[in-house]
């Protein structure tokens, strides 16, 4: 359970989740829709992208109706002196989510950044557009309101006689203060991706935040691909399992208990981007395999990527990966996905439609500024090699390739190009 792990980070730092935060009592906006779709196109469900933001009034003051804007943030750091917001901006971040309980919000205003600490916190200004409720009560408390002790995990006995997150979750909802323009976020675990029935799961997913995300690690975990209770439990064969189509798993998962209630939250995706677990043989998450990582979330939808920053374990431990020699490994391949993700913004922003390109490849269709945008990478149990993309009718001459310098012809309506590994990605764009 990564929230007993965390405990190593701060002191203090657990202790502020058992005294912190407050109710989302600004409801989040109801579903809307872009411009019409097309013709014969039919719209992915969203919750508005940008505009979302203009209905809590820090978010918005701050730019996040923007379209150019994305979210890029990293997970539980500390931010003690201005070389810290530098070396983290280098990398492409914009912001923190969950911060120690010692650090600086003045540092990240001052920085141009954003912040969502635990809270309520007297130093918040404009930088803090929301509030972090806390990580994966659905793990440490577990679907029940029954009576909780105030106690972290780790920190003696939580829930008295029964599971009490959900009254985790409204207790430290309650405490932030009301109607005040700021987002309200949780982080989620293993109990809403695999152990609670869709019942429970859409409690915590549906009733106390206004912005979310779930965090499974299939590079790294060491349980996760054999345990009868966890990717097995869901269908994941463990020679399926270490590959990048099931971060975006986690991500329609999330979408799906989001769904349920019609109110629909920006969902976030949360990934490795070290050595996250203490046993020294777990494997350590390689630069090729965050970069699918991050774009098979994106073309399942997150809103969102946040990186989780720490080493546990490995050769190199480390709570600041993206700061320190620990990191120097992962950090280039990190800031050139940041790049790219930052550049596809006015992209990314846009609301979805719906067309099978491929039933071997996960894919995402975009129209903006009169281009056709396809994101392409292989579904969990395709074999590396060629593949044939099937377009929608009118899309001819080439497809340029983002990011790789080259083009591919389309031929009877059809692209076809080579995904060289299972997190191997491409993003087409033509004109039309």
């Amino acid at each position: 359970m990564r929230a007993a792990r965390q405990a190593a980070l701060s002191g203090t730092v657990l202790l502020t989740l058992a005294c912190s935060p407050a109710a989302p009592t600004v409801p989040p906006p109801p579903v809307t829709t872009s411009s019409p779709a097309p013709a014969n196109f039919a719209s992915v469900p969203w919750e508005g992208g940008p505009a979302y933001y203009a209905a809590f009034g820090k978010a918005a003051e701050a730019g996040w109706t923007d379209p150019s804007f994305f979210p890029i943030g990293v997970w539980f750091e500390s931010v003690l002196e201005p070389k810290d917001t530098e070396l983290d901006k280098a990398a492409g971040i914009n912001t923190y989510f969950e911060l120690t309980s010692n650090s600086s919000l003045p540092l990240v205003r001052e920085a141009g950044m954003h912040a969502f600490p635990s809270g309520p916190n007297d130093s918040a200004g404009p930088e803090t557009v929301g509030w972090t409720l806390t990580d994966e009560p659905d793990m440490w408390a577990g679907p029940g309101h029954g009576a909780w002790t105030g106690n972290a995990p780790g920190k003696g006995e939580v829930c008295v006689g029964e599971p009490c997150g959900y009254t985790v979750m409204k207790t430290l909802a309650d405490k932030l203060p009301p109607d005040d323009g700021r987002l309200r976020y949780a982080n989620f675990g293993k109990g809403v991706m695999f152990w609670e029935t869709d019942e429970q799961a859409g409690t915590f997913v549906n009733d106390y935040t206004t912005a979310t995300s779930a965090d499974l690690y299939w590079y790294t975990d060491p349980n996760i691909c054999t345990s009868p209770s966890e990717g097995p439990a869901i269908g994941v064969a463990p020679e399926q399992c270490r590959v990048a189509a099931n971060y975006g798993r986690v991500v329609d998962r999330m979408r799906s208990l989001d769904l349920a209630d019609g109110k629909l939250q920006p969902i976030y995706a949360l990934i490795e981007n070290g050595h996250p677990f203490t046993e020294a043989d777990a494997p350590t998450i390689t630069g090729d395999q965050l970069a699918g990582a991050v774009f098979n979330s994106l073309i399942h939808e997150a809103r969102g990527i946040i990186y989780f920053n720490h080493n546990f374990g490995g050769e190199c431990v480390s709570q600041h990966v993206l700061r320190d020699a620990c990191g120097a490994a992962i950090r280039p391949a990190v800031t050139e996905v940041n790049r790219r993700v930052t550049e596809l913004a006015p992209v990314l922003n846009t609301q979805s439609l719906v067309h099978l390109f491929s039933p071997n490849l996960d894919t995402m269709f975009k129209r903006h500024n009169g281009s056709t945008y396809i994101f392409a990478m292989p579904k969990r149990g395709t074999a590396p090699g060629p593949q044939a993309l099937a377009l929608p009718a009118g899309l001819t001459g080439e497809a340029k390739v983002l990011f790789e310098d080259r083009s591919v012809p389309v031929v009877n309506g059809t692209i076809t190009d080579t995904f060289a590994a299972e997190h191997s990605y491409h993003v087409y764009v033509l004109p039309g």
